[in-house]
């Protein structure tokens, strides 16, 4: 009994030493990332895998710092970083050096945005969308008649339906050949023909979120991830932990996923090198710590340091947990903290060629 209490008070001692310095990491970080219109943190970029990160949050609205990023607001592509906020969508290209956005008034209401194969979507859950091509700067309603052959199609009576006679669309996705996906409230649908006719090719999700490589498909569903060989007119199950998947992206020869596991209740990564046909877990070193366990007992509150996004950079994995921005060059099976995380919120990442942009998850 007495080598219990002298053992209790020693364990105290070294949460309190590792809380301490956790702090500090985080103060010093947010010293080093403020900027002098008082606008910080907002995003972050490296262009060295990681390992020096850079705030280009000046020339964006100072608004953003408190309301965060809305996750649909925003993506990444060959051509850099575009972000939706007050009446504008704003674009950072990666190599800028010194000015590092440029704005376009933008004509509509729409709050999301997405790639499209040549250029910009815009688009609202009524399914209001517009069309940017690059190198032009008209914007052009587009999908005109898809509630009405997705209300025909989706015969669901929910909310959508009772007020607006809709169908609530919540993801717009482009493969390289031209086929569009969108994903509503109940199904995903698909059109070959630019939007004049649309299938229904899955049911009972709705926000799923496609990613495509050398002609296979995976997407994210209620029942883990999914995966499609001939351009998503049928869909077969490849990883389920009795959870929903959360994420999925391409990496050098195949596909990386993020999904929920309802057994440790956190999040798990996963890899493929075959196009996703077969997958292995990775990433044990980026599952809760015995430390944040004990301290998840001692509060009565769920895990916070689920896996946010996980993203390739050259070499490179890099993970985002709302505790900081992890890096692998071993392809997941040892992890390495390059920045900790900024007034108690993790990094959502996104990657431009060999720039990774961090954004704070306020919000998304």
């Amino acid at each position: 009994m007495k080598r219990l209490f002298v053992f209790v008070p020693a364990i105290l001692l070294v949460l309190f030493l590792l809380n301490s310095f956790v702090l500090k990491e985080k103060k010093t970080l947010e010293e080093t990332t403020k900027t002098k219109s008082g606008v910080e943190n907002i995003v972050l970029r490296s262009t060295d895998g990681g390992q020096t990160w850079q705030d280009i949050s000046k020339g964006l609205p100072e608004k953003l710092q408190r309301e965060g990023v809305w996750s649909r607001g925003l993506f990444t592509n060959n051509r850099g970083l575009y972000l939706r906020a007050g009446n504008g969508i704003y674009h950072s290209e990666p190599n800028s050096t010194t000015h590092f956005w440029t704005k376009e008034i933008f004509p509509g209401t729409q709050r999301d945005i997405a790639p499209s194969k040549n250029g910009i979507f815009a688009y609202n859950f009524r399914g209001q969308f517009l069309q940017k091509i690059n190198g032009t700067s008209d914007w052009s309603p587009l999908y005109t008649n898809f509630q009405e052959q997705a209300v025909r199609i989706d015969k669901t009576i929910d909310w959508m339906y009772k007020n607006y006679k809709e169908r609530e669309v919540r993801t717009v996705f482009e493969t390289a050949g031209g086929t569009v996906f969108i994903g509503s409230n109940n199904c995903l649908f698909r059109s070959t023909n630019s939007g004049k006719t649309w299938k229904q090719v899955h049911v009972g999700d709705g926000s799923m979120k496609l990613v495509e490589s050398n002609g296979v498909l995976l997407s994210t569903s209620t029942v883990g991830i999914l995966r499609s060989t001939d351009d998503g007119q049928n869909w077969d199950r490849v990883i389920s932990e009795g959870g929903a998947g959360i994420a999925v992206e391409r990496i050098n020869g195949g596909f990386a996923a993020i999904v929920y596991n309802t057994i440790t209740q956190t999040n798990s990564v996963h890899i493929s090198l075959d196009s996703g046909k077969t997958w292995n877990a990775i990433g044990e070193e980026l599952q809760p710590s015995w430390y944040s366990s004990l301290i998840t007992k001692i509060s009565g509150h769920q895990s916070s340091l689920n896996i946010l996004s996980i993203k390739q950079v050259g070499k490179y994995l890099i993970c985002g947990r709302p505790d900081g921005i992890f890096r692998s060059s071993d392809m997941g099976k040892t992890w390495k903290l390059l920045l900790p995380s900024i007034k108690n919120m993790g990094f959502n990442l996104s990657v431009s060629g060999n720039v990774i942009y961090a954004i704070p998850n306020r919000g998304c």
